[in-house]
């Protein structure tokens, strides 16, 4: 198994809601928006494949707070008041990393479902 790098600092910039995640090989910012859509929770991910829940209507969404959850992740608390899910080292470092190849994948996802990230629905003529 490959040793994931865990992050040298984590900066939560309430601000502009984004919670930047610095590692030996750079510094990234992932936005509230894109950690609540891609959660590893439950509610998000589902029980069991093909169970997802395609999250909609997050465009706004902000951080409270950010917890650590042992010594393997972080639980990120977010004003809709979903908390239930823990983000591994691991699971940061890989959205950090592959950021832009999960946005485009939700973002066609959501089209595909006729969602959007504002209100949840997009007008169909």
């Amino acid at each position: 198994m490959i040793e994931v790098p865990l992050p040298r600092d984590i900066r939560l910039h309430l601000k502009s809601r984004t919670l930047e995640l610095v590692y030996d090989d750079g510094e990234f910012e992932l936005t509230a928006e894109f950690l609540r859509v891609l959660s590893p929770s439950a509610e998000v991910r589902g029980h069991g494949i093909g169970q997802g829940v395609l999250q909609h209507g997050k465009k706004h969404v902000g951080i409270k707070g950010v917890e650590p959850a042992g010594n393997y992740a972080l639980k990120i608390i977010f004003d809709d008041g979903h908390d239930s899910g823990l983000y591994t080292w691991e699971y940061l470092y890989d959205l950090a990393h592959d950021r832009d190849a999960y946005w485009q994948r939700y973002l066609a996802e959501l089209e595909a479902a006729g969602k959007s990230r504002d209100n949840g629905l997009i007008a169909r003529g």
